[in-house]
């Protein structure tokens, strides 16, 4: 048996966590379902989990997003009764990467329009010589 879980973040401006865990409920997949501040962890075997998230995933495209997650709910590492309290491993990263997802979201949605990104031009370093000149000048401005 291939049990995996799944953690469902949601950075959308059409569904809540709870829109998001209702459907699932509703699908009847045979999984566990634990609401979080940032979305969903579903935890369950790969072959239902998966299918499950790729159709709960067409509900906002670009609102949810999935990753893995290296240990199962319950797991006494991670679990901060016996850690004794403080932020789950992984908490701050996770409030991180929530900020950035807005961003992604839009790069996905001009990708799939077809847009292609402009490059960037890059700043050149500043020439050492330049650089004498300018501490030169200063000192004679003294």
């Amino acid at each position: 048996m291939d049990t995996v879980t799944k953690m469902v973040v949601i950075n959308s401006s059409k569904l809540l966590p709870s829109d998001v865990a209702i459907k699932m409920y509703e699908l009847k997949a045979d999984v566990m379902v634990k609401e979080t501040c940032f979305g969903i962890i579903v935890s369950g075997e790969r072959s239902v989990v998966d299918p499950l998230l790729l159709n709960i995933r067409k509900l906002d495209p670009y609102g949810i997003f999935i990753k893995e997650r290296g240990f199962s709910p319950g797991e006494p590492y991670r679990c901060r009764a016996t850690r004794r309290g403080g932020a789950k491993p992984g908490f701050h990263n996770l409030e991180n990467e929530d900020k950035l997802l807005p961003h992604i979201a839009s790069a996905l949605k001009a990708l799939d329009r077809g847009e292609i990104p402009v490059e960037k031009k890059q700043k050149k370093k500043l020439d050492i010589d330049k650089l004498r000149e300018i501490i030169k000048g200063s000192e004679e401005l003294k």
